[in-house]
């Protein structure tokens, strides 16, 4: 797997770029709730809280790094990098390869589950048969149960009240 870098930016608006040195660990977070960029990731060093964004701008990111929206899918809620080099224009640092989002072992509960993103192609949760028509509220809840059920990988208790 290559090296991943990103670019800090906008460190001049919090505590400048002077003390920062190559070595130093950032945390990296998203940022969900900026009100200028839906993929903003914020950059923050232990004891200090935010110190800037990872860049997103092609005029903004340094060298090879990746700018924020490339690297906003491919890490989770939090992540870890380390300064490579303080320049005049940013901060390069190297994201850790831990802080990479593992596709294949995160599994989602089934409650995160979109149904409207499956067919019967792609998953063998759907019987076919049982899901041309319901005549009552009651028969599409037990469908929709035993979907449940298929998708969590458990049997079907469905309890009366």
């Amino acid at each position: 797997m290559t090296k991943m870098y990103f670019t800090i930016v906008g460190t001049g608006h919090y505590y400048g770029q002077e003390f920062l040195e190559p070595g130093m660990r950032v945390i990296l977070k998203k940022d969900s709730h900026n009100e200028y960029d839906n993929e903003a990731i914020m950059v923050n060093l232990e004891g200090l809280g935010k110190i800037g964004y990872v860049a997103n701008s092609p005029y903004t990111v340094q060298g090879d790094s990746l700018s924020a929206g490339r690297l906003y899918d491919k890490i989770g809620d939090v992540a870890f990098g380390k300064i490579m080099y303080v320049l005049p224009k940013g901060v390069l640092c190297k994201l850790d390869k831990k802080s990479l989002r593992k596709r294949k072992e995160e599994r989602l509960s089934y409650k995160e589950y979109d149904v409207d993103d499956y067919d019967e192609k792609e998953c063998d949760a759907f019987d076919t048969e049982d899901c041309d028509s319901y005549e009552t509220v009651s028969d599409t809840i037990d469908f929709l149960e035993g979907l449940s059920c298929k998708l969590r990988g458990t049997k079907k208790d469905r309890r009366y009240r």
